[in-house]
Order: C-alpha cells, then structure tokens, then sequence
C-alpha cells in the first residue's frame, strides 16, 4: 500500500475532496493502516476511538440503537468513513466489521488537516491570496453544497460578472471530484442575471464517476432560482497522442505593452478622441481588475469607433497564486468572460450607439497544463454575428507558444435605445 494509491483513496473520500490537493497528500503520509476479523469491534460505544477512520476495503456495521427496517443506512462501505470530530466525545453507537475489513486511520492530533484555511491553500488565510484567489474561495456547506459571495473590490458591471459564475461553479464541482483528476471542458448557460449583494448557491449533482472520466453538473442558485448552470467533464491524466497545429501569432511581449490603467490615462489626454467620449471615461469609476491585461494592439479602436471583429491580448492573475492546477484552470475560466462576446460588437461600433451585450453560453475545453499566474495570450475573432447573436471563438497560448485552451461563447447582442424624454420635461 503505497502513498501514491492512499491519496488516490483517500481522494475518493467526499469529506476529503474540498481539501486543497496538498492537504490530501499530507493525509496520506500520516494515515495509519488497521485491520480487522469479521464480528471485531472497530469501536465501542462509549469510546472515543483513536481519530477518523475511513473504510480502504471491506464493509462494517453500526450497531446500537439500529431499528430492522432501516439497516441500510447504518452499513459502511469504501469511501464511507466515521468518527470524526470524536476526540474529546463518546462514540454514540458501536461499529463492528461485518467482513475482513482495513481502515485507514488519522490520529485527533492531526484532524487539524480537515480544516484548511482555504480551499485552495491549508496554510494561507484567504485575505493574505491574490484577490481572484479569493474571489473563488468557497465555504462548504455540505458535501455537494457551496456558498459563494462577490467581494466589495470584485468586478461586477451592475450584476454578478459571468466569468464569476463560472470560476466558482468550478471551483464547486472541482472540490467534489478525485484531486488526481482535472477538468478538461465546462459547458455553461447563463440564466438569469446575478445579485452582487447577496451570496450564491451551488449545488454540485454528481452525474457520472468512472475509472478516468467524472461528470459534474453545478446549479448557482440566488433566491431559490437557478440563474447559472455548468456542466464540467473531469479525466485522469494519461498518456497518449499529442499534436498541435494551431500557431501563435507574433505578437509582442507583454512587458513591452501598456497596461489597462496606463491606456486610460492616455485616452483620458488624448486630442484625437471625441470630447464626450474622454468626459464618459472620466466619470466611469475605474475598479482595477484582479487581472492583468495587455492589448497587444492599444491603438485598436474604442468603443465609439469600428474595428476588425478580433483581439488579441496578454493576461495573468495579478500576484503568485497557490501551487495547484485546478485553482489556476479555475482563475482562467473566470479570466475568460472578461473581454470576449464583446469582440463581435467591434464592427458595428459608433459614436453615440450603446451595445448591451449579456452572455448566453460559454464553453472551454482545456488541453494541456496552464498557469495563470503567469502571461497568456488570448487570440479572439468573431466570425458571426445575426439574430441579435454575437458569436467569437478564442485560443489561449502560453509564452512558449503551446496551445493551451480552446473556447467559443455566444452573446446576446442588443443596440440600446436612448430614453426619450416626456414632452415638455426640462432637458437640464
């Protein structure tokens, strides 16, 4: 019984699935092997037992006050586990093995580890994470039950930011999955428009758990109605055949381009721009993202002006996120509604037209190792756009050139009329 196949037990275990990956791993280095005969008592009731035990192989029984009708629900299988949260408290029923039974067993003095300070991180307290870190840190509610809240200082655009959704109904459906799995696609539908004052539901179904492929299905709930939905396939990492066709355009490096903020300043001096457009973006309120973004075309046009229907830009997490891979595919998901539908509005752009554009479905499917913490390039075209539909398809490249993400999005896409005045209203 080696550390590599007790984490992978172990990460089979719904209790220890919301724990960061390293936390699991720990788990497997400090669980003690224990095994027993058909009819011996695993614990007494009374006892405290030595720690948490969970069911490796074999299944048992608790006994005690067990009516006949309902023994089903007092049989342990594998995965099942018990005792926890014993060590100063009485077991209330005896457990009996009822065949040839192992159990792993971690001791009270390290049942600490259940309790990380962060889904993502055991050690860092989550106000201390880079701010889209925190953003998709969830509290655990129950086993396939999370509650997530939008952050005063995250993006919100007048309701809850669509690639919010989608990082955290990961980050719900991620945490209740094998850790050695990691998501390859998501399939999302916008609903309804979210509430930034009051806190999310997502209830994680588990649809399917195979050998190397899980399905989760996540619902994000706010005032007992579904508002977002997600489908994520996770699969076991294996070897097979690799080929990449797609190039990445020269570009420039990220280092040599403006960032956002520096942009807006220029644009807020720049004689060339419309006077109105230069008042409008000085009275809109600028909230830094907690994303980094570097146009690698800053001249391209604004929002009162036409333009190709394609982007490319650089982006990173601002600040080092934690060391586990489903958080940074979890940061890129959220990273990716930024600026994407919007692309499609390029060439239909003009001074005076206002576009409302609200995401109807967005889908990724997620090729090969990723850090978000580090720059991509994203490379976004619209080949589409009619139905009051705006369609745009994107690839995401790291800095060597390695094709890393590929995903499309469909956009509701609705010129907004101006108000009209009632006759005779002052016009101040």
């Amino acid at each position: 019984m080696g550390i590599e196949s007790v984490a992978e037990f172990l990460s089979g275990v719904p209790l220890l699935q919301r724990l960061p990956r390293s936390s699991v791993q720990r788990i497997a280095q400090l669980v003690e092997v224990k095994n027993y005969d058909k009819g011996d008592y695993v614990l007494r009731e009374g006892e405290a037992g030595d720690g948490i035990y969970f069911i490796w192989d074999g299944e048992a029984e608790v006994s005690g006050h067990v009516e006949e009708d309902n023994r089903t629900e007092y049989l342990l299988k594998q995965y099942d586990y018990f005792g926890y949260g014993l060590a100063s408290s009485a077991q209330h029923a005896a457990v009996i093995a009822l065949t040839k039974l192992t159990c792993l067993v971690l001791r009270h003095e390290h049942c600490n580890l259940l309790q990380p300070k962060s889904i993502w991180n055991a050690d860092k307290a989550v106000d201390k994470c880079p701010l889209v870190e925190h953003i998709l840190h969830l509290v655990p509610l129950e086993v396939n039950i999370f509650q997530g809240v939008t952050l005063p200082d995250a993006p919100k655009f007048g309701k809850v930011f669509g690639g919010q959704f989608m990082g955290q109904a990961l980050a719900a459906a991620t945490k209740t999955v094998n850790c050695l799995k990691i998501v390859h696609s998501i399939h999302a539908h916008f609903l309804l428009g979210g509430d930034v004052d009051i806190p999310i539901i997502y209830e994680v179904h588990r649809v399917r758990d195979g050998k190397s492929f899980s399905t989760r299905r996540v619902d994000a709930i706010q005032k007992g109605n579904v508002v977002f939905t997600l489908v994520a396939s996770f699969q076991k990492e294996e070897e097979g055949f690799d080929h990449q066709d797609a190039s990445m355009p020269i570009v420039l490096d990220p280092e040599k381009l403006l960032s956002m903020e520096e942009i807006r300043e220029r644009r807020l001096t720049d004689p060339r721009l419309p006077r109105t457009y230069r008042n409008i973006l000085a009275t809109v309120e600028f909230v830094p993202w907690p994303i980094e973004i570097r146009f690698c075309d800053p001249s391209t046009g604004t929002s009162q002006t036409k333009s190709p229907p394609s982007l490319r830009f650089w982006f990173r997490a601002k600040g080092n996120l934690s060391d586990d891979q489903a958080l940074h595919r979890c940061v890129v998901a959220y990273a990716s509604d930024l600026i994407f539908a919007s692309v499609s509005n390029n060439p239909h752009r003009k001074a005076g037209l206002k576009i409302a554009t609200l995401s109807l479905d967005h889908s990724m499917w997620f090729h090969r190792p990723i850090r978000a913490d580090d720059w991509i390039l994203f490379v976004i075209g619209s080949p589409s756009a009619h139905n009051a539909r705006g369609f745009v398809s994107g690839q995401m490249f790291d800095r060597n050139g390695t094709l890393v993400v590929s995903l499309t999005q469909e956009a509701l896409q609705r010129a907004v009329l101006p108000t009209r005045k009632p006759i005779g209203q002052s016009k101040l």
